[in-house]
């Protein structure tokens, strides 16, 4: 790992998705490895912060339309028909990555599953010198993978953490993994910290 060419990708690790007082959290939406993930995540980030890696944030947003009315694209509001005004938006503390996680050296907002659709973030990566991701994040299946497929078409060198990565099942969550294996190579945490104490 790089220092100078790696980037640690921190998937949706928003405090609207994972804090009990963010929009998921007051709808009840969550599960417990999803829970678990800044917590599991954290040593890696402050290790790879002190070897000089990258911390890139994809930051889902809903972005303010008429009214102040968040634009919801109509898929996301047949899943979760409980978002509101006010959730995921921008510079709000809902769309900010959760304490335990926080700060990262960069924030890419993203309006889609991939964190690259109408965004800077394949702009911001370039302009750093990146060439090596390392993915983490929620959920794996959806922003997770859908970022990691992007990346690798547009040739970047990918590695997905496998255990700081989440879904809202466990088995969708090693589907979502073994369906990466093709574009990326999987790790987990430890062997993370491992390479960084090299």
């Amino acid at each position: 790992m790089n220092p100078s060419t790696s980037a640690l990708i921190l998937g949706d690790l928003q405090n609207d998705f994972l804090h009990p007082d963010g929009a998921y959290g007051r709808a009840g939406q969550g599960h417990p490895s999803i829970a678990a993930i800044p917590g599991k995540l954290a040593p890696l980030v402050q290790a790879a912060r002190k070897r000089g890696v990258l911390i890139a944030a994809t930051l889902f947003t809903l972005v303010p339309g008429r009214g102040g009315e968040p634009i919801i694209s109509p898929h996301l509001k047949a899943l979760r028909p409980f978002l509101k005004k006010g959730d995921f938006a921008p510079g709000g503390w809902g769309q900010q990555v959760v304490e335990p996680l926080a700060p990262a050296d960069v924030n890419v907002e993203k309006i889609a599953y991939s964190a690259f659709h109408a965004s800077r973030l394949e702009w911001m990566l370039h302009k750093c010198g990146v060439e090596d991701l390392y993915f983490t994040g929620i959920v794996t299946n959806g922003g997770v993978a859908s970022t990691v497929r992007d990346a690798h078409v547009r040739e970047f060198h990918c590695t997905v953490i496998e255990d700081g990565c989440a879904a809202f099942s466990e088995d969708i969550h090693r589907a979502a993994i073994e369906g990466l294996r093709p574009v990326a190579k999987i790790t987990t945490i430890a062997e993370m910290l491992q390479t960084l104490a090299a």
